[in-house]
């Protein structure tokens, strides 16, 4: 695992605030006999894991939909619009505000 690259994939996806508040941090067991997490968590989560493969085609189907507002500007401009700079982005939302930008 590339540590530099996981670092700054958790931190482009809002994920640090969110880990130094579970008892053992990016280690913490989730699921059936683990913690529950937010909704805006579990999208967080899944748009780490697929940025963090650093691939040249991006899918990502409404990543923003389950943060609020400010969590949601945040992604849009730290990861989809700084970190996969260069890779091809299709952005699927309904988040128009987003678009404006494209």
């Amino acid at each position: 695992m590339n540590l530099t690259r996981y670092k700054e994939v958790c931190r482009v996806c809002a994920l640090e605030k969110d880990f130094s508040f579970l008892q053992n941090g990016d280690e913490t067991i989730v699921g059936d006999k683990g913690i529950t997490l937010s909704g805006g968590q579990k999208a967080r989560i899944n748009l780490a894991r697929a940025v963090y493969k650093n691939a040249e085609i991006y899918l990502l189907d409404d990543p923003l939909s389950a943060v609020d507002m400010h969590v949601g500007k945040q992604l849009y401009d730290n990861c989809i619009l700084d970190f996969l700079r260069g890779k091809c982005v299709l952005l699927i939302t309904h988040q128009l505000q987003y678009l404006r930008n494209v």
